[in-house]
């Protein structure tokens, strides 16, 4: 598409509208199309129906949210995620709507989100408060790179941030440049650099936050993250001790030499032809060395980290961690390693990720005593 939208090509034409962020496409016949998409609010996504011939597009889904569709024979499926409350799914056919009954269990917590656009360049972000009146220690919680959009209008992408702020933090997550729903454009960003613009845009959206809401304490602000959050997670703690005073870093990539090449030559290129891309987006080296950390302010010990990896991970594998533990030892900082046996990614084992839960609230708050 062009560059700054995601569009519907068929053949040599571009089919859909310029303004319109084409998700997924659905189903086609001779003259109609049927795709998900975003307009101007990246953070929802409805049906559309667009015609062919004249790249006209209808909405179909009227209600905000995060709406998904299977679409044929005269008939679709439309399943909604919204603020809320849960997910809903409607079957139209020959366009009579049949509310599909369901009891979704209650997850017990309420998520009191309040969507945001923070900065020069507008990132959409989201808060979540505690209770009281501040002031409160703070919790950035991104995913922030390519192919995971966190802020989203979904009540269930809001239960864990909804926790850790019952807990006594503000979390506070953001989607920065090279996460998706904005564009070619706004992912491109990152190419030839995985680490400066999604740092950058994580520290901009945090200072733009405190000027909406001055009840975030900058002087007591914690970073968790997974897979890429991982590595973004040790990434400002070890570049950025000025602004972050933990982080808990899970199953991060440390070397990007190590990992996917199918994912990391997408954005970097091949190590051969762009060692310095590799360099520039790794936090160790082939020697176990911590590139661009940051020395702390004098007498300062730094960021606290607890580097957390499953030591059964087949997509992360476990030496990233290993070698990163073993730089920030060399190093001499301070830092925890918890490796879990038998687990994998995303921790799927549900006592495991409970008491890993619990286990992050108590490193968090003893960081940021």
């Amino acid at each position: 598409g062009t560059a700054g939208t995601r569009v519907l090509v068929v053949g040599d034409e571009v089919c859909s509208p310029p303004d319109l962020q084409v998700r997924a496409l659905l189903a086609v016949d001779t003259d109609t199309a049927w795709v998900t998409a975003s307009d101007a609010d990246p953070t929802q996504a409805h049906l559309y129906r667009i015609e062919l011939a004249s790249g006209a597009a209808s909405r179909v889904t009227g209600d905000d949210g995060v709406h998904l569709g299977i679409v044929g024979d005269g008939t679709r499926v439309e399943v909604r995620a919204h603020l809320g409350g849960p997910t809903s799914a409607t079957v139209v056919a020959d366009d009579v709507r049949h509310e599909v009954v369901s009891s979704p269990l209650d997850p017990g917590i309420t998520a009191e989100v309040e969507l945001l656009e923070l900065g020069e360049r507008g990132l959409h972000g989201a808060l979540v408060r505690p209770a009281g009146d501040g002031p409160w220690p703070v919790l950035l919680d991104p995913y922030g790179g390519p192919h995971a959009q966190r802020v989203v209008q979904s009540m269930y992408a809001w239960l864990t941030p909804a926790w850790f702020a019952e807990q006594g933090f503000a979390v506070l997550v953001v989607d920065g440049r090279g996460t998706p729903g904005r564009g070619p454009r706004f992912e491109r960003e990152i190419a030839g650099d995985l680490a400066t613009a999604p740092l950058q845009d994580q520290v901009d959206a945090l200072h733009a936050a405190a000027e909406v809401d001055p009840r975030l304490d900058l002087d007591r602000v914690a970073i968790r993250g997974w897979s890429f959050g991982g590595y973004l997670a040790a990434l400002a703690c070890l570049r950025r001790p000025d602004v972050f005073r933990a982080g808990i870093v899970g199953a991060p990539v440390t070397d990007w030499r190590l990992y996917d090449t199918h994912y990391t030559e997408r954005y970097l290129g091949q190590p051969d032809d762009a060692s310095d891309a590799y360099r520039r987006s790794s936090l160790v080296d082939a020697d176990g060395v911590l590139l661009d950390a940051v020395a702390p302010a004098e007498g300062d010990a730094g960021p606290d980290l607890l580097v957390i990896h499953g030591l059964a991970d087949d997509n992360v594998v476990a030496a990233h961690s290993l070698r990163l533990s073993s730089a920030l030892l060399a190093d001499g900082r301070p830092h925890a390693f918890l490796p879990l046996s038998g687990v994998t990614h995303m921790t799927p084992q549900e006592v495991v990720a409970e008491n890993l839960l619990l286990l992050q609230r108590d490193f968090l708050r003893r960081a940021l005593a």
